[in-house]
């Protein structure tokens, strides 16, 4: 098997590091060689964060190279778009729509660009678009956008959903475990 490539991209503060280590212990889980590599950037002042996940038979590097990621997992949908030169042809993004706006943006510096869905799906991306705000907010905090994604990213795995539960429930504190397990039920069932 092919060693797989993950992209997990947000904002600091976001739980991207929460859900690198729930997707790394659930593909070890299922028998995968996998390599979790954090690059925290400007993490603590909402600077950009990437996390790899890197799965396979045999993996021998954390790292992702422009053109080699399968799939990016993204929390912001400008942060998809910052990080779409690591997307193989053919690979999907998976985006929540909300916007977060950078700091030149609220300084007034830049403006927030427009039309970047059309943009990535006109350069031939796959991109799967959810509202991860709003169904983390239904679930009961902001905070869960985390688990609304994974949730959403689960449906590219054939693991059963009781095994993802099981992991969340290695890795959250128990306090809030119920928001989290529900987010990433409402984020596996969106439409």
């Amino acid at each position: 098997m092919r060693t797989s490539n993950i992209m997990i991209v947000g904002v600091g503060g976001q739980g991207t590091l929460l859900a690198s280590r729930i997707l790394g212990r659930m593909l070890l889980g299922h028998g995968y060689d996998v390599k979790v590599s954090e690059v925290h950037g400007m993490s603590q002042r909402g600077g950009s964060v990437v996390t790899y996940v890197r799965y396979g038979d045999r993996v021998y590097s954390p790292i992702i190279d422009k053109g080699e990621a399968d799939i990016i997992l993204s929390f912001e949908i400008l942060e998809a778009a910052r990080w779409a030169e690591f997307l193989r042809p053919g690979g999907a993004v998976i985006s929540n729509s909300q916007q977060i706006n950078p700091m030149p943006v609220v300084m007034g510096a830049a403006e927030y660009p427009q039309g970047l869905e059309d943009t990535m799906r006109a350069a031939g991306m796959e991109l799967d678009m959810v509202d991860a705000l709003g169904l983390a907010l239904r679930a009961g905090t902001a905070k869960a956008v985390n688990l609304v994604l994974l949730g959403r990213l689960s449906l590219r795995f054939d693991f059963p959903e009781e095994d993802w539960m099981e992991v969340i429930g290695e890795t959250v504190p128990p306090k809030f475990l119920e928001i989290n397990r529900q987010a990433f039920s409402l984020g596996r069932h969106a439409n």
